[in-house]
């Protein structure tokens, strides 16, 4: 389940001027999470919006995390159980779709958090794609080429406005 046991995985990173204590409390609440994880892309306004949307979030182990997605013009949900929730240093869960479109189990997200440069390295890492089957290093390219720093840049402007 950890980042380092997985040869597949995406990782974004991003450096954040405040505490890891203060970036997680960002990770406390449901509408903490959404206000940074729901970050979307484009305007609403004209229809081009599409993003993440946070709909459960349980912040303890053993609690769930679903979301939702938006390609193509169309809305997917993923997520499941969170594995580790490690105050200030680690947050991961389990990630498949829901309902599942044929992976053999799901993969994982870990959001790390690391005292770095008087700050916090916050690391995002999308792993264990050799647990989906079929073709795993075209399911990795995918998500190597989607995923962006949206969400990373929501949670720095949101831990640093008050922190």
């Amino acid at each position: 389940m950890k980042p380092e046991n997985s040869t597949l995985k995406v990782r974004r990173s991003i450096q954040v001027k405040a505490s890891p204590e203060r970036v997680w409390q960002e990770f406390a609440s449901f509408e903490r999470m959404n206000g940074w994880w729901g970050a979307r892309i484009g305007d609403p306004e004209a229809g081009t919006s599409k993003g993440q949307y946070l709909l459960e979030y349980e912040p303890r182990t053993g609690g769930r995390i679903v979301m939702a997605v938006e390609m193509d013009g169309k809305r997917f949900r993923y997520g499941g159980e969170i594995k580790v929730f490690d105050a200030a240093r680690d947050l991961t869960f389990e990630n498949d779709w829901i309902p599942n479109m044929g992976w053999a189990a799901p993969t994982y997200m870990t959001l790390r958090l690391l005292p770095a440069l008087g700050g916090t390295l916050v690391e995002l890492f999308h792993h264990g794609f050799e647990r989906t089957g079929g073709d795993v290093a075209v399911e990795h390219a995918g998500y190597e080429q989607g995923w962006g720093m949206t969400q990373l840049n929501a949670l720095k402007a949101a831990a640093e406005a008050t922190g």
